[in-house]
């Protein structure tokens, strides 16, 4: 899918929306993997390329986020093509994502917490809050497609800790959640690298964010998320789980 063919996204019931290609992966991608499972029609938007990134090319990025996309079980996934470290929340970028949520129509949304170290992660929470809004406004760009906000906007956090409202026990999915985030071989380190960016690379990272947090609620592996304002939930949901 090129930088704007986001309109070509099919009609799906969750959107998670990712700053570079692999942020889904780590940070939601057990819970996608499980509604995909539980027979939800799931897709990302990724906002770049993650071409000024230390390590692999775009070209190599794209291949691995199509690999990751098949391990997801995701139904489509779209890249904006937004300037790597140059992600902003002005006019331009905002319209190709309320493109992108318009004709996607999802009930829930995964987006990126605006507490971050990356400027672009915290740009991009940012560009989603704006994005979500004016896509259910009927007189906002008509152009665009027709108006839809979806329920339920979930925000995940990325390299700074963030007070989750709502964890997600993913044990049941750590392996296919894992062999999703493998997809980025360029992002993982070999034997021989001593030094690495962050401390740890991204399959490390992804160990033990989801083994933290899932300690949270007692469980093997979670994924926590927050919401602005009370959430609604369905007690029945909660004897059953």
């Amino acid at each position: 899918m090129s930088a704007r063919d986001d309109a070509a996204l099919p009609s799906c019931d969750v959107l998670a929306v990712g700053p570079h290609p692999d942020d889904v992966e780590i940070a939601c991608g057990g819970a996608m993997i499980q509604l995909a499972q539980r027979g939800r029609r799931t897709a990302v938007v990724d906002l770049t390329r993650g071409e000024k990134g230390s390590r692999g090319t775009p070209e190599e990025r794209a291949a691995e986020a199509q690999a990751a996309a098949e391990a997801l079980g995701l139904v489509a996934r779209a890249n904006l093509g937004l300037p790597d470290t140059g992600v902003r929340d002005d006019d331009a970028s905002t319209d190709l994502l309320v493109a992108a949520l318009r004709a996607a129509s999802p009930e829930l949304v995964f987006a990126p917490h605006e507490h971050d170290v990356h400027p672009d992660h915290s740009n991009a929470a940012r560009l989603v809050a704006r994005a979500h809004f004016l896509a259910g406004l009927r007189n906002y760009r008509p152009d665009l497609g027709a108006p839809h906000r979806a329920t339920t906007l979930l925000r995940y956090p990325g390299n700074l800790p963030v007070e989750p409202a709502v964890v997600v026990d993913i044990s049941a999915v750590v392996e296919q959640k894992l062999a999703a985030v493998r997809c980025y071989t360029s992002q993982l380190s070999p034997p021989d690298v001593g030094h690495l960016t962050q401390g740890l690379d991204l399959l490390d990272r992804t160990i033990v964010r989801q083994r933290a947090m899932g300690a949270r609620v007692a469980t093997a592996a979670g994924e926590g998320f927050c919401h602005e304002g009370p959430l609604r939930v369905d007690l029945a949901a909660l004897l059953s789980s």
